[in-house]
């Protein structure tokens, strides 16, 4: 059954927040419309990648300059790199591509039909539109990326510049523009980079519409306290608390940003891991230290840092908040520790891990679960769920993947008595197929209970007891019975019309779904029936 649930409230809301990032902006004074391309980033991080296969986070939004509303938001497998508006009829040319980082150039010319929505992918085969400008009513201007870079040492630096001409640019059909049409020779073509003034045209279409704009990213991780608060981890700030009136009661910033949170066990505070990427800082690359931070939850003050010199991610059940290290760079690290934040003695043992196959962040856990390989030198073969138990050891429960030709991938979890309920992917050489993404509840023996399939992974999932309440990163939200996996309800995601993203998701105390999206924002939404 599709529902369209409602959107109680929104946190974090601004204007062009569908966007992310802002690449280009283009405004058409005559119908008073902006454009605007930008890109919402990748969805994974250096503890869980599953979510990101079949995702782009490419946009190009179409906004009314006189209140902000955005008409329409379409998805771009490319980078977006040129606007232009037709000079009469209703549409939007736009070029995108980008170099596939080791062979090719490739991208689309998309014609977007202001008037539907509707989305027409024009060239005959992929290639990178560097360039698009209106001569006149009939003639538009491309300049293309060469194919790619085989024979052509110069190919980054140049482009093919030509015309073409349709009587009815409104009627022309996918893949209908030849390649025998883009003919022409190379010369060299300087590529701007015109993000900054993206921002600042933004800021000013705000300013003028009476709103101030900046960019949000990312939502990682979302809860929701005992008094109403709402708390959330995402790009930029390491997390931030805002008031059951819905102002914002504090933020502590972070170059990189949250991405996990786990409620301490003294009840106030809250623990949250950053992320830390390696970054260019004159002519060498560099890394900030990893950090570890709990946070007063009435105040924002930051009660303890810890500096555990590698990545981590935060592992939490009953009552006791772990780290579980990923250092990647070694080859042969052997099992590395799992160390206990609430305790004085350091945890059992576990295997290397990495983002794809060991994710595995169980929610309502009643102890620690972890993925562990059985192969010190092949952590990701033969995964097993683990529970840490009362007495600091560490047992096999039962193999991940219930079919035995199957390698899987690890997701997120709850627990339901006892049982859990977890997503993942199957994996194929070719990517993720048809049906290869689930969701499937076994009890601690191992038997599975029921499954669902998809076609894309989910990002987050959480229950209140009777209801699984699973996101994926198409942009679905689904209700599953938590007794049998049939569906209650499913619907896609969006805010006053416009489709978005869950990223992370939390079943609130008071009854209702909390949901951190793509986007920068935070929805409250009723549950467990998101009725309209």
């Amino acid at each position: 059954m599709t529902r369209a649930p409602i959107v109680r409230r929104v946190l974090g809301d601004g204007p062009f927040a569908e966007i992310g990032e802002p690449a280009l902006v283009v405004v058409d004074e005559p119908s008073r419309t902006v454009a605007v391309g930008g890109d919402l980033g990748h969805i994974q991080w250096s503890g869980s990648g599953t979510a990101d296969s079949r995702w782009t986070g490419h946009r190009i939004g179409v906004y009314e300059q006189a209140g902000l509303r955005c008409r329409h938001l379409v998805r771009s497998r490319y980078p977006v790199r040129s606007l232009a508006f037709h000079p009469v009829l209703p549409l939007l040319a736009v070029g995108t591509g980008c170099y596939d980082g080791g062979y090719s150039f490739e991208g689309e010319l998309l014609l977007i039909h202001l008037d539907s929505g509707d989305v027409v992918s024009a060239l005959q085969y992929p290639r990178e539109v560097l360039s698009v400008e209106w001569h006149r009513e009939t003639a538009l201007r491309l300049v293309l990326a060469p194919c790619d870079d085989w024979e052509n040492p110069q190919a980054h630096e140049q482009g093919h510049a030509v015309v073409v001409d349709r009587t009815d640019w409104g009627a022309v059909g996918r893949g209908t523009i030849s390649a025998e049409e883009l003919a022409a020779p190379a010369e060299p073509v300087v590529q701007a980079d015109h993000s900054a003034e993206a921002c600042r045209t933004l800021a000013d279409l705000a300013a003028s519409a009476g709103r101030q704009w900046s960019v949000r990213r990312r939502v990682w991780a979302v809860e929701g306290t005992e008094d109403g608060r709402v708390l959330a981890a995402l790009d930029g700030v390491l997390a931030e608390s805002w008031l059951p009136s819905g102002d914002l009661q504090w933020a502590v910033e972070d170059e990189e940003g949250g991405r996990q949170l786990v409620l301490a066990s003294d009840g106030t505070s809250v623990w949250t891991n950053a992320e830390r990427r390696g970054r260019r800082k004159g002519r060498r690359w560099g890394t900030s230290a990893p950090r570890v931070a709990r946070i007063a939850v009435d105040t924002g003050q930051v009660l303890e840092t810890l500096r555990p010199g590698v990545f981590t991610v935060l592992v939490a059940g009953g009552g006791r908040t772990m780290l579980r290290p990923l250092d990647s760079r070694r080859k042969h690290p052997g099992r590395l520790l799992m160390f206990d934040l609430d305790g004085p003695a350091d945890g059992p043992e576990v295997s290397r891990f990495d983002l794809f196959n060991h994710p595995f962040a169980v929610r309502r856990a009643s102890r620690p679960y972890v993925l562990v390989g059985t192969d010190p030198d092949e952590p990701h073969r033969d995964k097993w769920v683990a529970a840490l138990g009362a007495d600091g050891t560490l047992r096999r429960l039962f193999p991940h993947s219930w079919v035995p030709e199957e390698h899987h991938f690890g997701g997120p979890a709850v627990e339901i008595g006892q049982s859990l309920v977890y997503a993942g992917a199957v994996h194929h050489g070719q990517g993720l197929q048809p049906g290869g993404a689930y969701v499937v509840r076994r009890s601690l023996n191992g038997s599975v209970q029921w499954q669902y399939r998809t076609d894309h992974p989910a990002t987050a999932l959480d229950t209140d007891g009777d209801t699984v309440y699973v996101a994926y990163n198409s942009g679905a939200l689904t209700a599953l019975h938590a007794h049998d996996g049939s569906v209650r309800w499913h619907t896609e995601l969006k805010v006053d019309g416009v489709p978005t993203t869950a990223l992370s998701l939390a079943a609130a105390p008071q009854g209702h779904l909390l949901i951190g999206t793509v986007d920068g924002r935070i929805l409250e939404c009723p549950a467990p029936d998101c009725r309209s």
